[in-house]
């Protein structure tokens, strides 16, 4: 049998399990099948929404949202997603961002457990990529705590979005062959990152969730001995087609004003690949490129 056969057959199966999902909906089925399916074992997809553009979620992300029957999203989320949903299916906002938390992660982790434990196959939207700065252990370990089965479904983070629609190479021979991920905002606000092995790294730095911070950020940076020539970008509401970027060096970001006014979410990209952009034509993504 060639891999034609299959396909065709998986389409069959998939467009039965969608018809037969409707009528469950719109309340055609059996008795018996109705029962059969509240019987079923409720399960939960942490899915990954990627950086900004809605056209960044993956084909796995896209045929999940299709099936799930509750979304629980983040504010990170692009809310166009929810128009791709079925109408049936629930959602419910959980976001949380810097000075205005909607929701604390305690309550999203019980939400996670009572609708998976209906028997509901519930998907809990991040932006970006779930495992990245995303509180993904504190929301696997209690469902696992409760024999809740759950997948990840990778994202695209914003440090790979970013980048890529600003044209700037995340790593480069020569000047950076690694990348580091760093938080600007800890847990608990006592804590702060190694700043002396951060300065003293060739390697390039991303900052997420900095725009409040972005002048300690080159001054802890500057201060611990890095010098004030290398450059950083600020990139704001990445991969979206209200995008930004403010380009400058540790020494003299403060002075630039076009950051002043970016609203977030932003990224820092901090390192010698800064100066290696090129102009990425963005229209070339657009829907109906020219």
């Amino acid at each position: 049998m060639n891999s034609g056969f299959f396909t065709q057959s998986w389409l069959r199966l998939n467009g039965f399990v969608t018809q037969v999902q409707h009528k469950l909906v719109k309340g055609e089925l059996p008795a018996k099948t109705k029962t059969q399916l509240k019987r079923r074992r409720g399960c939960v997809y942490l899915i990954g929404a990627g950086a900004g553009d809605v056209e960044l979620l993956t084909v796995k992300a896209y045929r999940l949202l299709q099936q799930a029957d509750i979304v629980l999203y983040d504010w990170l989320a692009n809310k166009e997603i929810l128009k791709i949903l079925p109408a049936e299916t629930e959602t419910v906002f959980v976001g949380k961002r810097a000075g205005h938390h909607s929701m604390p992660q305690e309550k999203i982790c019980q939400l996670l457990t009572a609708h998976a434990l209906k028997g509901k196959r519930v998907v809990r939207l991040k932006g970006g990529d779930p495992s990245i700065f995303g509180r993904l252990n504190e929301e696997t370990r209690t469902l696992s705590e409760h024999d809740i089965p759950f997948a990840i479904i990778p994202g695209i983070t914003a440090a790979s979005g970013c980048a890529a629609y600003s044209g700037i190479p995340l790593t480069e021979r020569g000047c950076s062959q690694s990348v580091r991920f760093v938080t600007a905002h800890f847990k608990n606000p006592a804590e702060q990152p190694n700043w002396q092995n951060l300065a003293s790294s060739k390697d390039t730095l991303v900052f997420y969730m900095g725009l409040n911070r972005i002048e300690d950020i080159a001054g802890h940076l500057t201060g611990h001995g890095m010098d004030r020539e290398v450059p950083m970008a600020i990139i704001d509401q990445g991969t979206t087609a209200e995008q930004q970027v403010c380009y400058g060096k540790l020494g003299n970001i403060a002075q630039q004003n076009l950051w002043q006014s970016f609203t977030g979410p932003a990224l820092i990209i901090v390192g010698e690949v800064v100066n290696k952009r090129q102009k990425v034509s963005l229209p070339l993504l657009a829907k109906q490129p020219p």
